[in-house]
């Protein structure tokens, strides 16, 4: 959401011009990737972690701006609600010590940043949806003041001309209505990019969409939605539906939802850029000076802004991401599969399981997705999120390639953690960081523990000892934060504590 726009209205020839503008960009695209004049490997990784800000009590907090304020970084950003900021680590090559590096940078980041916010009487708190946040917390006067998301939310509330509806299922129901785009914002996530190469865009992106599923199982972290226990990752539903600017009647006609996990592999990275423009109309009509193709006939690299504005509006899990560095254009695929917490060591375990798996799973001679049917992957995903830990997923089993059933933490631990560590090992990543953190991802499936088993058994404690609903919510969120800042991981975490009644909280419902 990072590019600053001016806020204003727009018009019938504003979009049609766009389209135009866009169109051009698509041309420019494929005219540098004709002509080869893309970075080569560089081995770059990047990560950005969105973050909560919530009281003492548990309770959010919407004041970013005072935190910015304070933080005075630009590592720390802005994010759609005032309870959100964003934290971004500037690009690491993938070799060495990597890891620990990303660790400690990350443990100093947050500790400067949760000493600055609680100069206001506030913590920065790392997790995939703030339990305590309410429906009433998140309505479109708690958005943060830049002009972006004031534009994104007229233009996609115009486009579905009612009000957002949430309706989902899990181990209770919940069904809230917005009128604006707010509900996002409860949302918050882990993205992890990996630039490369236009020849290998293509694997890189069909391994990263194969595994989401896996991420999603053992790094779940968002069971509890508007005080409701709902899904184990209940994130990526909330964040469709919340973005969903489709109507019933064009739901009914099969119209594609913005926020898409998609529904084919790919051959190409052109592929998905073409896909976003022919699905989905602008919602950012905003133009730029910039003339793509004559840049391009001048020798010129340009940087498709339309395009890369556009492309931000279409929320896919692995979106492709075109960029230029020192006048080289790049490519990267951005993971936005994961939330964010439950720690520091937690996060860096994921973005190892991540970055050695999709190397592996992106060189293997007969590749995943080749024996694996796109439907079955998007299916995957849908299981994660419900079940997260205790996720059943299909895979391809034996030398015959049949899809079969396997419990998600098994396949982690007898297949996909060897191939994680041979990634790293082509990487260049030291083995004792690579032990280290995967060896997170290992006791997290052998004991079946994620940030998101965690919640709701520390909640369902709260409970048993007399708390009600709002009470067992705020109670269970100020004893993750305390953990959280204590940097053990989530599977070592203790269940168990005395829950004193919390003075002052609001009831759930």
């Amino acid at each position: 959401m990072g590019e600053k726009v001016a806020a204003g209205g727009t018009g019938l020839t504003d979009r049609q011009q766009y389209r135009r503008k866009l169109h051009e960009c698509l041309t420019g695209l494929r005219r540098l990737l004709n002509e080869k004049r893309f970075d080569r490997p560089k081995n770059l990784m990047g990560l950005e972690i969105e973050l909560n800000l919530a009281g003492p009590d548990g309770m959010p907090r919407m004041m970013n701006s005072q935190v910015l304020e304070r933080i005075a970084s630009r590592d720390f950003q802005t994010e759609l609600a005032q309870c959100n900021l964003e934290v971004n680590i500037l690009p690491h090559r993938l070799s060495g010590r990597v890891l620990d590096q990303l660790a400690e940078e990350l443990r100093t980041g947050l500790a400067y940043a949760d000493r600055k916010a609680a100069e206001v009487a506030a913590r920065i708190v790392m997790i995939g949806i703030l339990p305590t946040l309410a429906a009433e917390d998140l309505v479109a006067s708690n958005l943060s003041e830049i002009d972006r998301y004031v534009l994104l939310n007229d233009q996609m509330r115009a486009a579905r001309g009612e009000d957002f509806q949430i309706d989902l299922e899990g181990v209770e129901r919940l069904v809230s209505s917005s009128a604006s785009i707010a509900p996002e914002a409860a949302c918050t996530s882990v993205q992890l990019h990996l630039q490369v190469t236009p020849n290998r865009f293509p694997a890189v992106w069909n391994a990263a969409q194969a595994i989401a599923a896996v991420q999603i199982a053992v790094g779940a972290n968002s069971p509890f939605v508007f005080g409701r226990e709902l899904w184990r990752e209940s994130r990526p539903p909330v964040f469709q539906q919340a973005t969903d600017v489709r109507p019933p009647e064009l739901r009914a006609q099969g119209v594609r939802p913005r926020t898409w996990f998609g529904e084919r592999w790919i051959d190409a990275p052109y592929d998905l850029f073409e896909e976003n423009l022919r699905f989905f109309p602008p919602l950012l009509p905003i133009h730029a000076d910039e003339a793509p193709l004559a840049v391009l006939d001048d020798g010129g690299i340009p940087s498709l802004a339309e395009l890369v504005l556009h492309n931000g509006t279409v929320y896919r899990w692995n979106r492709p991401v075109y960029g230029v560095a020192d006048g080289v254009p790049h490519l990267r695929v951005e993971n936005r599969v994961l939330p964010a917490g439950p720690t520091v060591t937690d996060v860096i375990a994921n973005t190892a399981f991540y970055y050695g798996l999709v190397r592996t799973l992106a060189e293997e001679p007969r590749p995943v997705w080749t024996r694996m049917p796109f439907a079955a992957a998007a299916e995957n995903f849908d299981t994660a999120c419900r079940r997260g830990i205790d996720a059943v997923l299909k895979w391809p089993r034996g030398r015959s390639g049949g899809l079969g059933e396997v419990a998600a933490v098994r396949l982690v631990r007898q297949e996909l953690l060897p191939m994680a560590a041979a990634g790293l090992d082509a990487w260049g990543v030291e083995p004792v960081d690579r032990d280290h953190y995967l060896g997170v991802i290992e006791a997290r499936c052998r004991r079946r523990v994620n940030g998101a088993s965690w919640q709701a058994a520390a909640y369902h404690h709260a409970l048993g000892r007399g708390l009600d609903r709002g009470a067992a919510l705020a109670a269970m969120t100020q004893r993750y934060s305390e953990l959280m800042h204590s940097g053990e991981p989530v599977h070592a975490w203790p269940v168990e504590w005395t829950a004193a009644p919390v003075a002052g909280v609001r009831g759930q419902g």
